[in-house]
């Protein structure tokens, strides 16, 4: 069997294990006590081997995934070899494991599954119905199996939902722990306020103490207990979850530390350049520059540079992380950080596409403000209209009415809604397959996000329940709505059936790169399809916001970067 079948194959299995998701509780204990595969010598593991894979474990609900990328690519910058494990996966499942920053080659992710899998069957319990660990939990043993094996010096873990009982929680001796912005998301599993949610991120904060974190601690001049957790920190939060993290961190002597601001660390020094756009991108990178500079203080890195205030203030009963100035090569790693699908911008003839995996309410403002920045900022065609088109879907419990609310501002010309499905046909899609619901139900879902969707056109061409949406300063107005008063616009709105029509028909072959095969029969038989075609075949400028979802955002980079796929 070819090296390219044996690959498909096993992502095919992987999708087919048991259910998707970052499953909560004790069940997460079969997988690690039969954990990992036989046939190769030093392949039986103890939970205590993670220790010596030097973990950075973050966890929030929104700019985790970005803390981690910032983080990664810092200490890489040291000529660290450095593992990252993160979640979902865009386009292969290969990229929610990574070394130095590269997902893994299809023949060592091959490799290591067939050796996990096989080692899982012969551990089964008889007993049970579940014969594998679910989708999540599989590749979080399969990650820090190949971490181990490839002898990485460190591995930043992202975690996959909450964190208390999140399968990624059987870390015992991080080097630190970091938390990412809170809010809403996940609530059948994490709890209907941001609190209790916070409750659940507090559980990745760790009881033990070593020399490492002893010293980071005398380095901060800190008067030490006879016993100290592991270092942990945060970005400025809402009150009420804020105390619910300190609580849980006092109760375990954790030293919980809040990030000043970035502007805080720029003082004295150039600004700081992000590869990552967007204001909120901010507080990601300040908290991953504490995070990286404890793990070299703790790891005895010299070079690092004096603290410019040696002992914190306190600010909300919390003690304020140290501002230093960053070293050259902490400014390299947050230039050169890249995070595919968050706040990413694809140039393309006259179409521009702007990729941004928002799925949380806090999230989709902050995706709103980028993309209105973003839409300021570039240069307006001489002649011609501009259209703009969101292109959205949203799965699992989230308020999809609510996102949908927050993305008005924006002033789409078009609406377009399809499922997380690249094709009608998932056969050779291994990677993006889901089992856990049929075609007919995601269809329904996007009809729902229509139906939403003109609901809140009515009511915003009602001036006694809507004012304007304001532009930003200077913003330039969609060029469709010069000859219609704001408050009488109106959104026309498409449901497609994959993100493949969905793109066919938005491009309308003006994609240099997008070369799909023939447009299906039908696709403009829809009198909103055949009058917008022609518009889009005429518009000097497209602008597309594809966000709501980065399984959604996943498929259209399928599709616009081939590469990707290779």
């Amino acid at each position: 069997m070819s090296q390219a079948r044996c690959h498909l194959r096993a992502a095919l299995f992987l999708a087919a294990v048991s259910p998707r998701g970052a499953t909560t509780g004790v069940t997460a204990r079969r997988g690690l006590s039969a954990w990992p595969a036989p046939q190769e010598p030093g392949m039986e593991y103890q939970v205590e081997d993670l220790d010596q894979l030097n973990i950075i474990h973050v966890t929030g609900t929104k700019g985790k995934g970005s803390t981690c990328a910032f983080t990664e690519r810092v200490l890489r910058s040291y000529g660290l070899k450095t593992g990252f494990f993160s979640s979902p996966h865009l386009v292969q499942v290969r990229e929610r494991i990574r070394i130095n920053g590269q997902p893994i080659s299809p023949e060592l992710f091959t490799k290591h599954f067939w050796h996990l899998y096989h080692r899982l069957e012969e551990t089964k319990d008889g007993s049970s119905c579940v014969s594998m660990p679910a989708y999540f939990r599989f590749l979080t043993l399969m990650a820090f199996h190949i971490f181990l094996q490839e002898k990485v010096d460190l591995a930043v873990v992202e975690v996959g939902i909450g964190g208390a009982y999140d399968c990624t929680n059987i870390i015992r001796k991080p080097v630190v722990c970091g938390v990412s912005s809170l809010g809403i998301d996940h609530t059948s599993l994490l709890g209907d306020t941001v609190e209790e949610i916070a409750w659940q991120k507090g559980g990745i904060f760790k009881v033990p103490g070593s020399p490492g974190e002893r010293r980071y601690l005398d380095g901060l001049g800190l008067a030490l207990k006879a016993q100290h957790g592991v270092p942990a920190f945060t970005v400025l939060q809402p009150d009420g979850p804020l105390a619910v993290l300190r609580d849980r961190a006092q109760q375990i002597s954790c030293p919980l530390y809040l990030c000043p601001p970035l502007e805080a660390l720029e003082e004295g020094g150039p600004p700081l350049t992000l590869g990552l756009d967007g204001e909120h991108q901010r507080f990601n990178a300040a908290l991953a520059l504490q995070l990286a500079r404890c793990w070299l203080q703790q790891k005895g890195h010299q070079g690092l540079g004096e603290l410019k205030v040696s002992r914190p203030s306190v600010l909300r009963q919390m003690p304020l992380a140290p501002v230093f100035q960053p070293t050259p090569h902490m400014r390299h790693g947050l230039r050169d950080t890249e995070w595919l699908g968050r706040t990413q911008v694809l140039r393309r003839g006259p179409l521009t596409w702007y990729l941004d995996g928002a799925h949380t309410t806090s999230s989709v403002q902050a995706c709103v403000r980028w993309f209105r920045q973003a839409l300021h900022r570039g240069q307006r065609p001489s002649r011609g209209p501009e259209v703009r088109i969101l292109l959205f879907n949203s799965t699992g419990d989230r308020d999809s009415a609510a996102l949908l609310k927050l993305l008005q501002p924006c002033q789409f010309d078009y609406a377009v809604f399809c499922p997380n499905l690249t094709e009608v046909s998932s056969a050779g899609n291994a990677d993006q397959q889901n089992f856990m619901v049929t075609l007919d139900q995601v269809l329904l879902r996007c009809l729902a996000h229509q139906q939403y969707w003109s609901h809140l056109a009515e009511a915003q061409a009602s001036p006694d329940l809507w004012s304007p949406p304001s532009p930003e300063p200077g913003e330039p107005t969609s060029s469709l709505l010069a000859s219609h008063p704001p408050c009488t616009h109106s959104t026309s709105s498409l449901v497609f059936s994959c993100i493949s029509h969905a793109l066919q028909w938005i491009s309308q072959g003006r994609d240099p790169v997008l070369q799909p095969p023939s447009p299906p029969q039908g696709l403009l038989a829809h009198p909103v399809a055949g009058s917008g075609a022609s518009v889009l075949r005429e518009a000097a400028a497209i602008h597309v916001l594809v966000t709501g979802s980065l399984h959604l955002v996943g498929g259209v980079l399928k599709l616009l970067e081939p590469a990707l796929s290779q």
